[in-house]
């Protein structure tokens, strides 16, 4: 394996050379390799001459320098973008943390328990250097207030010492650039719900005199950032992930009434496919004495083992829903296959059919949602990875040509609708705000009951079929 330690450098030609010295000395478990990748944030104190020649020196070392001073979180979201290894680790250039801790922070990342890791100053380390009291304070006040908006209980949120999985870390996008990284990142973290260990480190914090850079002014501003996180769910770098299923959580109300639908349609064994982050899986799963929920996107594969680690009736599974092979294993076990907002975004949506069916027994139900009305494809669409929307006839003839038969058919959601033509068609916009979405959930009690009664077509259609012999 490969560690890949990022470390953001600024003006500290009095210690980076000892302090490198110290990293590329460090121990590292068993069969763990290093990298070095050193973001200068354009360092003026010669600091970036001793960087240029400890790199020629050690193949281990990766050297970037950024051309105007941009801070600390900007460093370390340079440095992620050219981490290579399985890990990440965050180490400032200067002597307040002890690299002879790596291993201690690695142990819950290698035993597969962690997905971030943690290193605590105020858990019991073996030594700590007593600090001024205020500074201390402001510390833990932060943390407080950390804790409090990602309910998260941390007991040293701006801790230098991170340790994240790789692919994690480079799915998250980082926005700060100085010293709000730390709650930027925690905050994402506990939105993303990344299982977090923390471990006790030593710390042998500098006064201001021997070269802090960390002020009160910092402080206000981290605490901005912790309410701007809050209130905001940026959580998904591109291409990792659609920002609307994130936001598909803060519409409950929504998901519930098509859990609603679904339901009464749903057997004993089921097979989610494109489950996502689990909204659907989440309402549908209970019960059923099997819930396989499938994905082929790393990330969102992660999301669904964390949500459902503890259920032991719900299956997680990597499934290409365009790779006919990727069914045979699954050849006739389910009893219900969905399709919930999944053909739209297919190239070959045939492909996919006949992979649920051969999945299903003989006479299993197939449950497929998809967005109905091809005049309403605009951006919105295009920015959730949809190719298509359908018309009526389209996708049952594409439903029937698989080999199933069709049993109902249900238009819902056409108060949705002008919504919809309004963002996409007439103000071309790329994206629904969550004020729109969560106003819309908040009348969906009303729009419910009266979606029959409107006269024109729904924004999505449900169809129910089953599979032929």
């Amino acid at each position: 394996m490969l560690l890949s330690i990022l470390i953001p450098v600024y003006n500290e030609r009095t210690v980076v050379e000892t302090s490198l010295r110290q990293v590329l000395n460090a121990p590292l478990p068993e069969d763990v390799e290093r990298e070095l990748i050193i973001v200068d944030d354009c360092s003026k104190d010669g600091t970036w001459d001793i960087l240029q020649g400890l790199a020629a020196k050690d193949p281990r070392i990766r050297l970037f320098r950024h051309q105007v001073n941009r801070g600390k979180g900007a460093a370390v979201r340079t440095a992620i973008g050219h981490a290579e290894g399985d890990f990440c680790l965050v180490q400032d250039a200067d002597l307040e943390y002890d690299p002879n801790e790596y291993p201690r922070l690695l142990r819950p990342l290698l035993d597969g328990r962690a997905d971030a890791v943690f290193g605590s100053r105020y858990l019991a380390g073996e030594q700590t250097r007593v600090l001024p009291f205020w500074h201390t304070m402001i510390n833990k006040f932060l943390t407080l207030a950390s804790n409090l908006f990602s309910n998260l209980n941390v007991t040293d949120m701006e801790t230098c010492y991170k340790v994240f999985r790789t692919d994690l870390l480079k799915s998250i996008p980082i926005r700060s650039d100085r010293f709000g990284f730390e709650p930027e990142i925690t905050m994402k973290c506990a939105k993303r719900r990344l299982r977090i260990y923390e471990v006790p480190i030593s710390y042998h914090g500098r006064t201001y005199e021997e070269g802090k850079k960390i002020g009160w002014r910092d402080g206000v501003k981290a605490l901005g950032v912790i309410l701007k996180f809050w209130l905001i769910d940026d959580l998904y770098a591109e291409p990792f992930g659609k920002r609307t299923l994130v936001n598909l959580t803060r519409t409950p109300k929504y998901i519930e009434w098509i859990a609603n639908l679904v339901r009464p349609q749903v057997g004993d064994r089921v097979l989610e496919l494109g489950a996502g982050i689990g909204n659907f899986a989440g309402v549908l799963m209970g019960r059923r004495l099997r819930y396989c929920a499938t994905d082929s996107d790393a990330v969102y594969l992660h999301a669904l083992r964390n949500r459902f680690l503890r259920t032991p009736n719900v299956e997680v599974r990597e499934l290409p829903p365009g790779d006919p092979g990727a069914y045979a294993p699954l050849e006739g076990a389910f009893d219900t296959a969905l399709c919930l907002n999944v053909l739209e975004g297919l190239a070959d949506p045939p492909v996919a059919l006949a992979g649920l069916r051969a999945a299903l027994k003989p006479g299993g139900r197939l449950i497929v949602l998809a967005p109905l009305g091809p005049s309403l494809y605009g951006p919105v669409d295009k920015a959730l990875g949809q190719l298509r929307r359908f018309g009526r006839a389209e996708i049952v003839g594409l439903i029937e040509k698989s080999g199933f038969r069709i049993t109902r058919t249900h238009e819902i959601n056409k108060a949705g609708r002008p919504g919809w033509w309004l963002h996409s068609r007439l103000l071309r916009s790329s994206r629904i705000s969550k004020v729109s979405l969560k106003l819309f959930d908040k009348s969906v009690w009303i729009w419910r009951r009266l979606d029959r009664m409107l006269p024109w077509s729904g924004l999505s259609i449900m169809v129910i079929a089953e599979r032929g012999e």
